[in-house]
């Protein structure tokens, strides 16, 4: 028997519908999520009034998915799920989002209005468990607020610097019954939330000033100047005034990673030739950037001769860890074409270029390989690279495989590296692959990911399953938690305490349980074949490629040290 009358609910148009339709006034086309008791009116909606959902096998996955789609497109991510542990189980990847600038709106059920504050069964208040982690929240309390309330949770996670809003729907909210059949397209009205995007002229001018007079220049590129869509500008500007650039973790692939003033990655495990630079440069351009620990280093150390330009769209990151002698609060594409407006002499480079040139052919990146000792990982990933032209979308979690694969893998378009940067969150790779391919469907997707990582979120390889998405998996498989075993081994006197996995799964009969196909490889002739077979296959693969255990990554930065004080320089 049917509960409500069906022409009557035909009729009524209600909260979810509500929903619904602003989703879809937004754009969205693309929905992660897990339903739930409290939101089941919406998916109701989502079943009367189709749009395209992606349903994870856990919610970790569905947030995680939804970043990797929002990193590759450039669009804010969308999610959903119930209230209380569904909730609950979106707040790593909520606060990987806020960390990395990535946009998304997480809409999440919340238990009835009348029974909020009573411990009633699945509640959790989100709002107050999110608040530190979110770049906003909201709770619905008048239904007639949800279209607003949707149209500022777009605006504000997509506009200034990006992130995560939290909108909390009551059950009884998305069940109600709006007062039209329509929802209008009001203008966002947000007074106390004005994003400076154009820089102020004359911090412009001081900028070039000091620029005219440097004898070492140095541009460390963030994120910012991805998210900005500002590549060509940075390329066009370092190129005119001949100014080496250093990326952060997350600003890879803001200029090719085989131009000829690109000097690699900066930080604990950047290249030589772009920390030494950071510590020798005169004037250091910070575009995008957050001067991050994992980045700087003690910063007592850090740049100690520089004069620091930093263009930031937060005026919050300015000034909060390196003293700026010149700040811009800006977009960096506007600020970049603000100082390509300007007519002015550059500075004289040539000593200073071949300088670094010099230090990158004398310490490059260095390892040791042994057929004996097997499949270095180092290896692996400059193979994916060869075998994908450098061209693919790689995804990583955190760890040994992630600081390789940003070493090795030389990426040569931007939004294709997809990483845990700030928060450092082990699950994210494999699920945000899927995110990715969803938002590049004919691009090639890599998932590098770690034994240990994999096993947190692998049961997303359902959606692999269900939606035949070409992924390839390649686990770096050293049969342990690498990064932890590495400081245990360099910090901790060789304790390997609870880092050495000494029982693990059958990858590849897992895979095949989900009917993907898999390999294991344990030689670099089985890694060429089978690598080159998985690569250009189109449907998704997983790989079980045993490299050898006790390899380190190098250089490396130790806590406490400054970047002038790297371990493990061409192997020393």
């Amino acid at each position: 028997m049917k509960v409500t009358d069906a022409t009557q609910q035909k009729l009524e148009f209600r909260g979810a519908d509500v929903l619904i339709q602003s989703l879809k006034q937004q754009g969205v086309d693309l929905i992660f999520g897990y339903p739930g008791g409290a939101v089941l009116p919406i998916y109701d909606a989502i079943h009367k009034n189709p749009i395209r959902h992606v349903l994870a096998r856990h919610e970790q996955g569905a947030i995680h998915a939804a970043e990797g789609y929002a990193r590759v497109s450039g669009k804010t991510g969308v999610v959903i799920a119930t209230s209380g542990p569904g909730a609950t189980n979106l707040v790593t990847g909520i606060a990987d989002a806020m960390l990395d600038s990535l946009p998304l709106v997480v809409i999440t059920g919340q238990v009835a209005t009348s029974v909020i504050g009573t411990d009633a069964f699945q509640e959790a208040d989100i709002v107050g468990i999110t608040q530190p982690i979110t770049k906003h929240n909201y709770q619905v309390k008048d239904i007639q607020d949800l279209p607003r309330i949707i149209k500022e949770a777009f605006y504000i996670a997509s506009t200034g610097r990006p992130g995560p809003v939290v909108v909390d729907i009551p059950k009884d909210i998305s069940a109600e019954v709006f007062l039209t059949n329509a929802v209008e397209d009001e203008k966002v009205y947000l007074p106390g939330y004005q994003p400076t995007r154009t820089p102020n002229y004359l911090q412009i001018q001081k900028a070039l000033q000091v620029l005219t007079k440097s004898k070492k220049p140095l541009i460390l590129a963030g994120a910012g100047i991805l998210i900005a869509k500002a590549t060509d500008e940075l390329k066009e500007f370092v190129e005119r005034y001949q100014i080496p650039v250093t990326n952060t973790l997350l600003g890879l692939g803001s200029i090719e990673g085989n131009h000829k003033l690109f000097l690699g990655m900066a930080g604990m495990h950047g290249t030589y030739t772009a920390n030494t630079a950071i510590c020798e440069c005169d004037v250091l351009i910070n575009i995008g950037a957050r001067f991050d620990d994992r980045l700087t280093g003690n910063l007592a150390h850090f740049a100690p001769n520089a004069l620091v330009i930093h263009i930031d769209i937060d005026p919050a990151e300015i000034g909060k860890n390196v003293p700026t002698a010149i700040p811009i609060v800006a977009d960096a594409k506007e600020a970049l074409q603000a100082l390509l407006n300007q007519t002015f002499e550059g500075p004289d480079t040539g000593q200073w270029l071949e300088t670094l040139s010099d230090n990158t052919e004398k310490y490059p990146l260095y390892y040791k390989a042994d057929k004996q000792r097997g499949i270095l990982p180092q290896q692996a990933i400059e193979l994916i690279h060869r075998l994908t032209n450098g061209d693919a979308i790689v995804t990583t979690d955190v760890g040994q495989h992630q600081m390789w694969a940003a070493q090795y893998y030389s990426f040569n378009h931007p939004h294709n590296w997809v990483t845990s940067g700030g928060l450092g969150t082990m699950g994210f790779g494999f699920p945000a692959a899927i995110g990715a391919q969803l938002a590049k469907p004919n691009s090639k997707v890599i998932s590098i990911v770690g034994d240990a990582g994999f096993q947190m979120t692998l049961q997303e390889l359902s959606l692999l399953q269900e939606l035949r998405l070409p992924v390839k998996i390649i686990i770096l498989n050293n049969r342990c938690l690498g990064m932890v075993r590495q400081w245990q081994e360099t910090f901790y006197e060789e304790r390997y305490s609870q880092s050495l996995l000494h029982v693990q799964p059958d990858f590849v009969k897992l895979a095949q349980a989900y009917d993907i196909q898999g390999y294991k490889v344990e030689t670099m002739e089985e890694a060429e074949r089978v690598f080159a077979e998985a690569i250009n296959s189109n449907e998704p693969v997983l790989i079980d490629c045993r490299v050898t255990q006790m390899e380190n990554v190098y250089p490396m930065v130790a806590p406490g040290r400054g970047l002038n004080e790297m371990i493990g320089v061409n192997g020393e």
